[in-house]
């Protein structure tokens, strides 16, 4: 017998709310005898889109089921060098699963991108994630394999990180972040054209460059600006043995009562916490990897202030400045995967210049991540 569904926006309801709440949270179900990391967007499931320019969430219902939802899906749209839509957080009900669930919401989320004038889509997950790359990627869908980039994480710990002395760390204003970026950063992919807007949004928390004191002007520099997810969701690491989670709590008690031992401890994430994530990363000149490194302490030391477990950032797997952002490897991702998918049929034309597809080009040595997408 076949299942009458029906795809329509999402409502912003007391009723609707605690529906995709509860359907997300039967939807979280980690591999077995495996550690997982979980999102908690804090009872409102537009959380992770509110701050993109244009966005949608879209649900499906079980007509037979008293218009139960048993999927969501939300999508964003900004301008890059194309008008660019992402997908993300797409979850179906186990109940309704190989039933065309995710296949329907991603065709609709697509129709309202096209709509929209959007050229390219992509969306990213965890390349091993086999179901969702095979539904991206299959005949129905279409999207193509298109980047790699690495989540690096770092635990904040219970002591303040030291800098360097030599290293002079400032906050710039957000009009002089917006001049710097747009010249050193405006040709790196994934840019997006309203940076000034992602600048000034509440939850970016600054804009940083670090250089050597005293030296005007500066043979190296790098810059970093701090994105407070934390007001916007949170995470939490299940499946852990008790044997580890005992181990965090004793490094974390040494840590708090011998902090001149500056111990590595582990956080406290398997509870909810928030986190700071890390985005425009740049900087040049041959000690521009220490500069960025003494950047990432001082947003350690920001989040360790505002109560956060982990900071986070992504940058592109050939990032020349990769090996300046300290992560610890059990906590972070060497390669998530980014897929793409052109909408438009044909070559877009500037100045006369007929573009060449996007999804068919050469990976950058880096990547812009826009923090309104995490």
């Amino acid at each position: 017998m076949a299942v009458i569904v029906v795809v329509r926006e999402y409502e912003e309801t007391e009723k609707e709310r605690a529906a995709v709440v509860a359907l997300e949270r039967r939807c979280e179900v980690g591999p077995s005898g495996k550690a997982s990391l979980f999102t908690d967007q804090l009872g409102d499931p537009v959380s992770r889109v509110r701050n993109s320019p244009s966005f949608l969430v879209l649900v499906i219902t079980v007509a037979e089921v008293q218009d139960e939802i048993v999927g969501v899906i939300r999508g964003c749209i900004k301008t890059v060098t194309a008008k660019l839509a992402y997908i993300l957080g797409l979850r179906v009900s186990t109940s309704h699963r190989r039933m065309g669930i995710g296949l329907n919401l991603v065709r609709r989320i697509e129709e309202w991108f096209r709509s929209n004038g959007a050229e390219y889509s992509y969306m990213a997950t965890d390349k091993d994630n086999e179901a969702s790359v095979r539904l991206f990627t299959g005949d129905r869908l279409g999207y193509a394999k298109f980047r790699t980039p690495s989540i690096l994480v770092y635990p904040v710990f219970a002591h303040r990180l030291r800098l360097r002395r030599q290293i002079a760390v400032l906050q710039i204003h957000r009009s002089d972040a917006e001049v710097l970026y747009r010249r050193r950063l405006s040709s790196v992919e994934f840019f997006p054209n309203d940076i000034d807007a992602v600048l000034n949004n509440p939850l970016s928390l600054g804009t940083f460059v670090a250089k050597g004191f005293l030296t005007d002007p500066p043979e190296s520099w790098a810059v970093m600006s701090v994105w407070n997810c934390k007001e916007v969701f949170k995470l939490e690491l299940r499946g852990v043995s008790a044997l580890k989670r005992g181990f965090a709590r004793a490094s974390r008690a040494v840590d708090r009562a011998c902090p001149w031992l500056r111990i590595p401890s582990v956080p406290d994430v398997f509870r909810p916490f928030g986190f700071y994530f890390l985005y425009g990363l740049g900087g040049e000149g041959p000690d521009a990897k220490g500069l960025l490194r003494a950047l990432c302490k001082h947003a350690h030391n920001m989040a360790r202030e505002g109560g956060c477990g982990v900071v986070a950032t992504e940058v592109a797997g050939l990032d020349p400045l990769r090996s300046g952002v300290p992560h610890w490897k059990m906590l972070s991702c060497a390669e998530d995967l980014w897929c793409i998918k052109r909408l438009g049929k044909e070559d877009r034309v500037d100045d006369g210049v007929v573009d060449d597809d996007w999804t068919r080009s050469v990976p950058g040595p880096s990547v812009f991540v826009d923090p309104r997408e995490v």
